[in-house]
């Protein structure tokens, strides 16, 4: 599918995962400095958006994910993962409770398999799952004047659920609708910002994407899920047991670093590709962009008895490490993210 916002002016597509939306709108530097500094809008339109409504269903995702739904405010926005019953990662939820029903968006492509395991665990509760890949899309609002612009586009709009979340907020718009959701936050002052940039403020803030930052054996733990996406004090769930070994009697074998890239190398490395430390290959490169002030930067999983102050290679490509999940995490042991200042 391919977004209608890739008329607007300036837009270049993005390719591979994110093919159909826009990458940048002509000045990424530009739209960078916007989503930090006053307020930008971001076409997601390519997430697999799901609706579950049903009076059991915050009960239900509960006992399904890592996350406490249970008593989730209207309009909170969290975070929540479906585990295998090894801790790995089956799919990743971005959601809000509007009071009626529960909103997610998912991974590209992810929407229909999602709904289908969601439909294959009803049972007998009160939950009623729909795929609305094909006739919601997800517009992101960033940037400290938000506010405004979001309020904008319910007025035109009318009915959107919203997720608040960290330093962004998600609407999700009829599909039919989204020119006309763009264009109000537009008027209201916020600006087109391609995934180049939001990509390279996700990063920055040490977000993990799944498929990209993730493999088949990243757990929890290793990638600053805990606290974000899995409830430490909840009741049992798929996966709940890697958890709790971990954070009580173990380490994880990988631990998340943000990469700072030589910035006199053109090229990004490739997702997938080796991190070495002294010619030894002890990681995996995840995404990686170019930040207005940053430079070009990337994320990265590895092997947990690295040094924290070793210099690494991406891919090739002479790297600074920037510790965010602490080697002692795990076994109780206090988690110490380390973040550049801003």
């Amino acid at each position: 599918m391919t977004s209608p916002l890739l008329t607007t002016p300036g837009a270049v597509s993005a390719e591979s995962t994110d093919a159909g939306v826009a990458a940048h709108y002509g000045r990424p530097a530009h739209e960078g400095r916007a989503i930090e500094r006053s307020g930008a809008w971001v076409d997601r339109s390519n997430r697999g958006v799901v609706r579950v409504g049903g009076p059991d269903r915050l009960g239900w995702l509960n006992d399904l994910t890592s996350q406490l739904t249970l008593g989730l405010a209207p309009g909170a926005g969290t975070e929540a993962l479906v585990l295998d019953t090894r801790g790995h990662l089956r799919h990743h939820l971005s959601l809000v409770d509007d009071g009626e029903a529960v909103w997610i968006h998912t991974e590209p492509g992810d929407g229909p398999a999602l709904a289908a395991f969601l439909d294959s665990m009803r049972f007998m509760l009160r939950v009623e799952v729909a795929d609305l890949s094909g006739s919601r899309s997800v517009l992101t609002v960033l940037g400290p004047e938000r506010d405004k612009a979001l309020a904008a586009a319910v007025e035109r709009i009318g009915g959107v659920p919203v997720r608040a979340a960290e330093d962004e907020s998600d609407l999700f718009v009829p599909s039919e609708r989204l020119l006309e959701a763009a264009e109000a936050l537009t008027e209201a002052g916020a600006s087109p910002a391609g995934l180049w940039a939001y990509e390279a403020h996700r990063i920055a803030g040490h977000r993990v994407r799944p498929g990209l930052d993730t493999d088949e054996r990243t757990i929890p733990h290793e990638v600053d899920w805990v606290g974000r996406a899995v409830h430490l004090e909840k009741g049992c769930y798929p996966g709940q047991e890697t958890v709790a070994r971990v954070h009580n009697l173990g380490r994880p074998p990988r631990r998340l670093v943000m990469l700072h890239l030589d910035g006199t190398v053109e090229r990004l490395p490739e997702a997938g590709s080796a991190v070495e430390f002294g010619g030894r290959t002890v990681g995996r490169v995840g995404s990686s962009a170019r930040h207005h002030e940053l430079g070009p930067i990337a994320l990265g999983l590895v092997k947990r008895a690295v040094p924290v102050d070793a210099d690494l290679t991406a891919d090739g490509i002479a790297a600074g490490q920037e510790v965010v999940v602490d080697p002692d995490t795990g076994a109780n042991a206090q988690i110490d993210l380390r973040r550049r200042p801003r």
